[in-house]
């Protein structure tokens, strides 16, 4: 069996190790005489995985008791409108806008109370990270929102926005478990497990107890009532069982290598490696202000779409996959995740530079 250097930006790539152990355990998990795929959610089997699945990120992420973990279907965008629902208390929100990510959020969160654009990129087409420093927060507001990292734009918050006491939420898809942070700063963190977490179907809420509301100004469907996911343990109705098992899976890798420590050297190591290379090619174009750039989404383009296609094509037939960028940009876009080896981003590289010097030279970057 071959496998490729998978750089899509999800469903995204898994640790081999990952996918070894499930299809080892797929037939008979646990000495059940059943896969994981048949096992009920209300078992006492499978109850375990998932309070271990819990136990392990709180473990790696040192979650304190004073945060809940939900485990929820609907996608990382289901909580575009959970959040203004299930967080309002003036119904005021505070956004800022980075992305197509966070301005889909932020036009979700109109529909439920009044949300104000605090602080924007889309001047310079999401190119970088506004100064976030000294914003202008409605003194009522709610909370404040980020997408921390931007899968599409290949942007990052390196420094995390003054929210003037106002808990901050942050959607975390994209550079979820991909370095240490302090979870104290966050009212509310959400992720999508697809990215670089596990498999399409999970989505993890980590919320900060005092924000969970009994009663909500503003009726919301059950199945969106985040106290009665709490009270319920994630286990409201049936949970997406596989894609918990996954992410559970993927969690006792990042302590098998280290933990958070040692993922976050791993992926600072293989950024540095392209990056480095894209700021002295004549042919590559760096998408994204340095100061801006994200470790997981490598955002780059050459210098016509024609190259750009081309490029992709050929990155292809080396086991390169999945590189041509999002399809509302363009370019080109190195998903680099957890599970990414560095050898596979040498091999990019390489190829980069290979393909460079195969162009003519009338093409480059005068």
């Amino acid at each position: 069996m071959k496998r490729v250097y998978n750089f899509s930006s999800g469903p995204a790539i898994l640790p081999l190790e990952v996918l070894k152990q499930i299809q080892e355990e797929l037939l008979d998990f646990n000495n059940s005489g059943m896969s994981i795929l048949e096992i009920s959610h209300r078992s006492k089997t499978y109850d375990a995985v998932i309070k271990e699945t819990e136990k392990d990120l709180r473990e790696i992420m040192n979650i304190d008791s004073n945060y809940k973990i939900l485990f929820l279907q609907g996608g990382a965008s289901r909580q575009f409108s959970d959040i203004p629902l299930n967080l309002a208390k003036n119904g005021i929100f505070a956004y800022i806008t980075t992305g197509q990510f966070s301005e889909k959020a932020y036009k979700e969160a109109k529909k439920y109370g009044k949300a104000y654009e605090i602080a924007s990129s889309k001047d310079k087409d999401y190119s970088y990270i506004p100064d976030c420093s000294n914003l202008d927060i409605p003194y009522n507001a709610d909370y404040v929102y980020i997408c921390d990292n931007n899968t599409i734009y290949g942007s990052k918050f390196h420094t995390l926005p003054n929210t003037k006491g106002k808990p901050l939420v942050a959607d975390v898809s994209s550079c979820f478990l991909s370095e240490e942070i302090d979870i104290e700063n966050y009212g509310l963190v959400y992720a999508g497990a697809q990215k670089n977490a596990g498999i399409a179907g999970l989505t993890v809420v980590i919320i900060r107890e005092d924000l969970i509301q009994d009663i909500l100004p503003i009726s919301v469907a059950t199945m969106s009532h985040y106290k009665i996911q709490v009270d319920n343990e994630s286990l409201y109705n049936t949970p997406p069982t596989f894609s918990i098992y996954v992410f559970g899976k993927v969690l006792k890798w990042i302590k098998s290598v280290g933990g958070l420590k040692e993922i976050q050297k791993r992926n600072v190591e293989k950024a540095k490696l392209l990056y480095d290379y894209l700021d002295k090619s004549k042919l590559f174009i760096p998408l994204i202000r340095k100061d801006s750039r994200s470790m997981m989404n490598v955002t780059f383009k050459t210098t016509s779409d024609e190259l750009d296609t081309l490029f992709c094509m050929e990155a292809k037939k080396e086991g390169l996959v999945d590189l041509k960028g999002h399809r509302s940009v363009g370019g080109i876009r190195a998903s680099i995740y957890n599970a990414m080896p560095i050898e596979g981003v040498k091999k990019l590289v390489e190829f980069m530079k290979k393909f460079e010097d195969s162009v003519d030279e009338d093409k480059l970057i005068k």
